[in-house]
Parts: structure tokens; sequence; C-alpha cells
């Protein structure tokens, strides 16, 4: 396919998979559940970062956490105590366990005590490989941070495709006429995310012929994005729902 033909291609696809269809079978459906800011907010970086493995999985595991916090995370992350964290103790989703539980909420009940929206840690920084290594760096500032929860929250520093991080800030940025994204965040530019890069969306781009990198790093995710501005520099993201959905549907 020529240039042409592969953005009339991409946009087919899309406009199949960014629908109010895709939302049950996706792990946005979890956040989708809540309408506070911070509640979607918050369901929706901790769903994210949960966001590996078989989907259905990954939805039921979210719901067991949340149900934990009375579905209701922001109330619970401000206004709970010391005792209630037991509740979590048999809590894990593969390599997250309670320590990393208990972290994660340790963070987010220090950043919430100071800060109205979850938008704001994400802003330090020119461009989104800053602002993503930056807020990894505010994320572990805390003085008993554990080593081990530090795989949980990926960073370019580390060359890492940040896959989880990204898709976070797709569902809270990306805002169009679908709503499968949430377009909450409007301090952040949809021209500037970067493509989710897992290992669908990874092996479709290559067979398109759109990422050469043999590795899959963060300078694959870079190559991609820029080869995907040149489809739509405003919302090169987008056409995560159509890499993705041809592999998950084994079309390539």
């Amino acid at each position: 396919m020529n240039k042409t033909q592969l953005k009339a291609f991409l946009e087919t696809h899309v406009s199949i998979v960014n629908t109010a269809d895709f939302i049950a079978n996706d792990p946005i459906s979890v956040p989708k559940g809540y309408s506070k800011l911070q509640d979607i907010e918050i369901s929706a970086f901790w769903t994210s970062m949960l966001s590996w493995g078989q989907r259905v999985t990954i939805i039921n595991k979210c719901n067991e956490l949340f149900s934990l916090m009375d579905n209701a995370p922001y109330d619970f992350i401000k206004n709970h105590k010391e005792k209630d964290r037991r509740r979590f103790l048999d809590f894990k989703h593969r390599t997250f366990q309670y320590t990393d539980t208990l972290y994660f909420l340790e963070f987010l009940n220090w950043y919430y005590n100071s800060n109205d929206s979850l938008e704001d840690a994400f802003l330090n920084g020119d461009d989104t490989e800053s602002r993503l290594t930056n807020f990894n760096q505010l994320f572990f500032s805390l003085e008993d941070a554990p080593k081990r929860t530090q795989k949980h929250i990926a960073s370019p520093a580390k060359n890492s495709t940040c896959k989880r991080l990204n898709m976070f800030l797709r569902w809270m940025v990306r805002n169009d006429e679908s709503n499968v994204d949430f377009g909450l965040w409007n301090k952040f530019s949809s021209s500037g995310l970067m493509i989710p890069l897992d290992v669908h969306v990874d092996r479709v781009a290559r067979k398109l012929g759109l990422l050469k990198r043999k590795q899959r790093d963060w300078k694959s995710v870079v190559e991609l994005t820029n080869n995907l501005k040149k489809f739509d520099p405003a919302d090169p993201v987008k056409y995560d729902y159509a890499l993705f959905g041809l592999g998950v549907q084994g079309e390539f």
C-alpha cells in the first residue's frame, strides 16, 4: 500500500474499533463506571498500571481492587485509616502484590492531599518523554518508596515503551465524538501523545512498514508515533485502535 492507501486503511479500522462497543471488553470499562473526576483518574491510572495479561482478567482484578475501596477510590484514598489497608492483604495481580498496593495508596493519599487532579503530576516537562520521566521520579519521591514497586511505573529514561502510561494518557487526554477515551485533561495536547506499544500494535505496525526498529523500546515508540503523525499530526494515537484491533482480531 502507498501512503494514501495506508492512511485510508487505518482510518477505516479506527472507525470500526473506536466505538462504544469497544468499551465493555476493554479495561477502560472500569473507570467508565465512575463520574467524579478524581474517581476516574485514580481508577484509570491504577487500571492501566495493572493492564497486562488477558483483558477479562484485568477487568475482574481491577473491579476486585476497587470493591475493596467500597467503589469510591477517591474517598477511600483520602480518608482511610491504617487498619483499612489490611483488606488488601490477599489482593494481587501477577507480580503486583500487597507491598505495591500499599505504596500506591500512600502516594495517591500524599498527592491528593495537596492537588485536585492527577493531571498536574504529568505536566512537568516539555514533551511526553520528559513528562513521563519526571512523573516516575515524582511517584517514587516518597521516603519509603519500595524498590520492588519501580517495575510497575515505567520511564523513558530506562528506554521502556511505557505502554501502560501512554495508554493512561490516551484515556485521559483524547477527546472525540466516539467518547471511548475520556478527554478530561485539557492541559495536555492529543498531538503530543505517544502510541501505547504492546505486542499486537508492534506486530501489525511492522507488517504495515510503520516500524523498522528491531527492538521494542522507547525509541520504537517515537519512530512509530512519528510515522503515525504523517497521517494525523493532531491525533496520531487514534491509530492505536486500528493497530490494536487488527492485532487482536488476528488479521495480521
